[in-house]
């Protein structure tokens, strides 16, 4: 008996070490305010302005091995608003992802972001409470991208940084036609400034041709300034689509509490890709800011006014 006793304590005990090892994070944000796009629909029982809103919610769960092995596994659960119609969404979990980091190596699994959506001032500084407009815009290639809502792609990401350098590549099957599809990605920062460059490509199959994208990025800051370059050269099976995408964006920081954003993006692959805009983010402290901006998108080589104001607070 005391054989048993003495086991279920020892098992106990290292049960509670294990468990001081790992731990479960929840982390997030909330925003939810008014948004305006003009013509929204042509159902005439659709408002212009909706009510804009967005809850999302990370769920981490992350251990350490005694080589100093980190695992985690990510979970999200996001709920939208229809930006259609302006009705309510519901929460859902999307697909897993897997990583294993040790130094400067890091390797995820499962529901990834590829090389191109984990590259340096990719997106660079986005107006507006949803982050409507985007440097990026001109771009029509559908690079590897984490689903905040859906299963993913299951796919595999690596990345192993080292000084001031960093060196990134992914890997899956195109889930619409079945097709291979990966990239690579290469970053380098110096003083101030940080140069990133990413090819991808997918190839051909089911019909289709290779398709590929190759992007080069420029990020800095100066002070209370701060600004992104965007350009790209877009390969893909239309080939009205075809060509060289551009843009840039800007951040300012003009009182303690203010900063001042912008954003520009084209290309002339297709002009229903031009984006440009301005918006606002005033810090509320405590992880809170009012968020709004201003802008215009092509829509049909006609323009549309998009606009939206409100809350954002980080959990």
């Amino acid at each position: 008996m005391k054989k048993v006793l003495f086991a279920t304590a020892a098992t106990m005990a290292i049960t509670a070490v294990a468990a001081e090892a790992a731990e479960v994070k929840l982390g997030g944000y909330g925003r939810f305010g008014i948004g305006y796009l003009e013509d929204r629909s042509t159902d005439d029982n659709v408002d212009d302005t909706i009510l804009v809103s967005r809850f999302r919610l990370n769920i981490d769960g992350i251990t350490e091995t005694d080589g100093g092995v980190r695992f985690e596994a990510r979970v999200r659960m996001q709920a939208d608003e229809d930006a259609s119609n302006g009705e309510a969404g519901s929460a859902v979990l999307n697909g897993p992802r897997f990583s294993v980091i040790y130094g400067g190596l890091r390797v995820d699994a499962g529901n990834v972001a590829g090389a191109f959506d984990n590259l340096a001032n990719y997106y660079g500084n986005e107006p507006g409470l949803e982050s409507f407009i985007g440097q990026y815009s001109g771009v029509d290639y559908g690079f590897l991208g984490y689903s905040s809502t859906g299963a993913g792609a299951n796919a595999v990401f690596f990345q192993y940084a080292v000084g001031d350098f960093a060196f990134g590549a992914s890997y899956d099957t195109d889930g619409f036609d079945d097709r291979d599809r990966w990239d690579i990605s290469a970053t380098y920062t110096f003083n101030n400034i940080t140069a990133a460059l990413a090819y991808g490509q997918t190839d051909e199959g089911a019909g289709i041709d290779d398709e590929s994208l190759l992007v080069l990025t420029l990020g800095g800051e100066w002070g209370d300034f701060g600004g992104t370059l965007f350009v790209a050269d877009d390969d893909v099976d239309d080939d009205d689509l075809n060509g060289t995408a551009w843009g840039l964006s800007l951040a300012w920081n003009v009182g303690a509490a203010t900063t001042i954003t912008a954003a520009y993006g084209d290309g002339n692959a297709d002009n229903d890709n031009q984006q440009y805009g301005i918006g606002a983010i005033y810090d509320l402290g405590g992880g809170a800011s009012l968020r709004g901006g201003i802008g215009h998108q092509e829509r049909d080589d006609d323009g549309q006014v998009r606009a939206d104001f409100g809350a954002q607070f980080n959990f």
